[in-house]
């Protein structure tokens, strides 16, 4: 099998969703995906990843990203499409699942990331769905961005992705710090985002003159890594999330707890009580606008071992 790890902040609640969206991205397009965190040396924390093959798994996700074209899916008979932002839409024929009711809105339409046919690997897709969970469902979609009938997520995805398309693969080493200038995001790295009365200032009043550093890839794939986990929601604005691991792992020599399987990562990340070394996290937001729109996360703390 092949391993690869990346360096990630456990602080930075984007980082961890993003782990374990590489996870996803590689177990479709390479298989037997296993990760896991290290944090053996807090100055050097990392992300572990192995799948089946030798190719770098991180290698193999950012190609696939390199190529990708993004566009949307709608069920059969819908009204919603995302033509009019550029984004293609997918219709869905007779008796294919869709993975939620037709929206409202195209915004929460499902973003779907295809790599060409022509391409050497073969066609590929992976789906961007979370944002769309309804309220029924007892899942909180953890949505972030702005109203239901504002800008789509496929958009912000087909954004994202061509800030920092033609850099992918030099970022293998450090994915996570691949930084350009974002104007909108799915607000998943705080080191973008600010609340305006906190920090004194608003962008939009220095339009042309400040811009925002975003993070693309860290969006990209946190969205992505919340396709199968989502953190608890303690109340409108605070989330726990949690990792397990190894703080005693090393690259080279591998002991204990080091890979750990999906679904392990997965219920982690929401907060399970697990018997592997784990670390819990709170992470608490607020309105950069208007209440009741887009929330921004303002802080992190971890919690004590429950």
């Amino acid at each position: 099998m092949a391993k690869a790890s990346i360096p990630v902040d456990l602080f930075n609640p984007g980082q961890v969703f993003a782990c374990l969206g590489f996870l996803e991205a590689a177990d479709v397009l390479l298989g037997d995906a296993e990760g896991g965190f290290d944090w053996s040396s807090e100055a050097d924390v990392r992300f572990l990843l192995r799948t089946a093959g030798d190719e770098n798994p991180v290698a193999v996700v950012l190609a696939f990203l390199a190529t990708a074209r993004v566009l949307s899916q709608a069920p059969k008979g819908s009204r919603n499409s995302t033509i009019r932002w550029q984004v293609p839409t997918e219709v869905l024929g007779d008796n294919m699942p869709f993975p939620f009711p037709d929206p409202p809105s195209p915004a929460t339409l499902p973003a779907i990331l295809e790599r060409p046919a022509a391409s050497v690997s073969g066609t590929a897709r992976l789906c961007i769905e979370h944002w769309g969970e309804p309220e029924a469902t007892g899942r909180d979609p953890v949505k972030f961005w702005g109203g239901s009938a504002g800008y789509p997520g496929a958009a912000l995805a087909r954004d994202a992705l061509s800030l920092v398309r033609d850099q992918c693969l030099a970022a293998v080493s450090d994915p996570f710090n691949l930084r350009a200038e974002q104007s909108s995001s799915f607000r998943f790295d705080w080191r973008r985002d600010y609340i305006p009365i906190d920090a004194g200032f608003s962008l939009n009043s220095h339009s042309g003159r400040i811009a925002a550093v975003g993070f693309p890839l860290v969006e990209m794939f946190a969205a992505l890594g919340l396709s199968n986990a989502r953190p608890t929601k303690l109340d409108h604005l605070q989330y726990r999330y949690g990792v397990i691991g190894t703080s005693r792992a090393a690259m080279g020599g591998l002991t204990g707890h080091s890979f750990f399987a999906p679904n392990l990562l997965r219920a982690a990340l929401g907060g399970s009580v697990l018997p592997f070394p784990r670390r819990s996290f709170r992470m608490r937001l607020g309105w950069p606008g208007k209440e009741g729109q887009a929330r921004a996360i303002t802080t992190v703390t971890e919690e004590a071992a429950r």
